[in-house]
């Protein structure tokens, strides 16, 4: 298919000036450090979004609206998968070189990559996912998540592998999948871990064991009003 984001190859862009500025501070910190900002973006940052999740799971089950909040945490990790699965057509359809296939000698390329489509990332996607899905569930953590996923933005630009409006791209698409499938994600995840409440496995969703209270916090997009889970902001 016909490339629809495409950087003229002469370095004259936005894209360009950005990711040769930030990847072109390899060149004055030791290789030690490069190597090391080049695995903790690769590895070390989404590693960080998947430990907070699980942060966030563990505290959710300690409160009395515990079936909400699981089920908020749930439907963050769930999204982050989903926009990850979009992500997919959208570089088959857009098909945009890398920075270091498009400035061959230009760019310090910091750990071995596929040269395949650059357009959007899907490690802005994950982070960001994440973030904003923990974001609707406590403004504490979702801050964090989203401190993460920018972090992730800048190294992935550093290492050279994506353009700044490829980690912008992932960002919307994080954003888009998170919000709008929010409503009935939520109301569906709700009923799901109500039910686990009353089976064997209702220590996942609460530390009340089998049979605790039922939460009087209502699923996002439902008619009742929503009150966010106060035991996640202690």
């Amino acid at each position: 298919m016909v490339t629809l984001l495409a950087d003229s190859g002469g370095g004259g862009s936005l894209d360009w000036s950005v990711v040769s500025a930030v990847n072109g501070l390899a060149g004055h910190l030791p290789h030690v450090v490069d190597s090391a900002l080049a695995y903790l973006g690769e590895y070390g940052v989404p590693l960080a979004s998947v430990l907070l999740l699980l942060w966030v799971w563990l505290r959710a089950r300690k409160g009395a609206d515990a079936p909400v909040a699981v089920a908020g945490v749930l439907w963050a990790g769930l999204a982050a998968g989903l926009a990850l699965l979009m992500n997919i057509p959208v570089r088959a359809v857009v098909q945009r070189p890398r920075p270091f296939v498009d400035h061959p000698g230009r760019i310090d390329l910091l750990m071995d990559h596929q040269a395949n489509g650059s357009f959007a990332s899907d490690h802005a996607t994950f982070t960001m996912a994440v973030a904003i899905g923990l974001l609707l569930l406590n403004r504490r953590y979702g801050l964090i998540g989203v401190g993460l996923a920018c972090l992730e933005g800048v190294l992935r630009m550093f290492v050279g592998v994506h353009y700044p409006s490829d980690i912008l791209g992932g960002f919307a698409l994080a954003a888009a999948t998170v919000l709008l499938l929010a409503p009935v994600a939520m109301a569906v995840l709700t009923q799901l871990t109500h039910a686990l409440t009353r089976s064997s496995l209702a220590p996942l969703v609460t530390e009340r064991g089998r049979g605790g209270r039922r939460s009087s916090v209502h699923a996002v997009g439902t008619d009742a009003p929503q009150d966010p889970p106060q035991d996640l902001a202690a």
